[in-house]
């Protein structure tokens, strides 16, 4: 009788802490992506760009994103990996040099959930700008064709530093690799039909607007963005905090023009020279 009793005791002392636990969940920093087409399009050094003379541009429709790399900063001189680093993806030599292995890389869509940690893995602090090494983009494009007209197409787009990929799925057909691809290694899809290429070194743009007092190194596409007012963490949460990461996709598809039509024809001989997002804003809601 005592031993029931006992047992009765302690699947109520069981249930009161299960009840106690699920009335205070651990609180997440949440991060979301967001890819707007109207946000303001950047260089480099994060200031306003227009497309150049010969070249012409179109605003993607991006399916889906996935970074290597996000960062806090707490002020303009914080040097990278010298703030709060929330994530690393993975990486692997399996090529031959160190690079962003693409078949573990995770992925998140427009105004999807990218990344959850428990808050009380950031540290405590107020941050005034975020980093975010982007690692891989794809969306749908259109193109004009000699002999169809102007179609829809899905272009991969690969702007981390280096990447290992096996193969990947894009829309349906498979892009067999099997080695490392630098930034700008680019493959595309429509109509059952496929094609690979490689944009110029370095033509990847990556707005940094910290590009005097903490500069990031050629390649990294390493995207910076200011908080509007710092983002501040006392470590007394008890409430989700989620920053979105609002990236600018404004004419973020940019080709030389042959035929100075607007238009991306390929069979022209126009190439590919840049994939990059063209700015980054974060914003925090609770």
């Amino acid at each position: 009788m005592k031993k029931l009793v006992l047992l009765l005791l302690f699947v109520i002392i069981c249930l009161a802490c299960s009840e106690d636990q699920d009335d205070n969940p651990q609180p997440n920093l949440i991060i979301k992506l967001n890819f707007d087409p109207n946000q303001q399009r950047l260089d480099n050094l994060g200031q306003p760009a227009t497309v150049p003379d010969g070249n012409a541009a179109q605003t993607p429709v991006v399916q889906k994103m996935s970074a290597n790399y996000i960062e806090f900063a707490p002020t303009a001189t914080t040097l990278l990996g010298q703030g709060e680093i929330i994530y690393e993806g993975a990486e692997t030599n399996a090529g031959g040099t160190m690079a962003i292995d693409f078949q573990q890389s995770i992925f998140a869509g427009d105004d999807e959930v990218f990344l959850s940690i428990p808050l009380n893995q950031v540290a405590a602090g107020s941050y005034e700008w975020v980093r975010v090494s982007l690692a891989y983009q794809e969306g749908d494009i259109q193109v004009l064709t000699e002999n169809i007209g102007e179609v829809t197409g899905r272009l991969a787009s690969f702007v981390g530093y280096n990447n290992y990929i096996t193969e990947f799925d894009l829309n349906g057909s498979t892009i067999t690799v099997n080695d490392d691809v630098l930034q700008g290694f680019w493959a595309f899809e429509a109509l059952g039909f496929t094609t690979q290429g490689q944009a110029p070194e370095g033509a990847t743009t990556v707005p940094n607007p910290l590009f005097d007092t903490s500069p990031v190194p050629q390649g990294s596409c390493v995207v910076t963005g200011e908080f509007t007012t710092p983002f501040t963490l006392t470590g007394n949460e008890t409430q989700d905090v989620t920053v979105t990461l609002s990236f600018s996709i404004n004419n973020s598809f940019e080709w030389t023009e042959v035929n100075a039509d607007g238009k991306y024809e390929p069979t022209a001989g126009e190439q590919v020279v840049d994939m990059g997002l063209r700015g980054l804003v974060p914003s925090v809601s609770n």
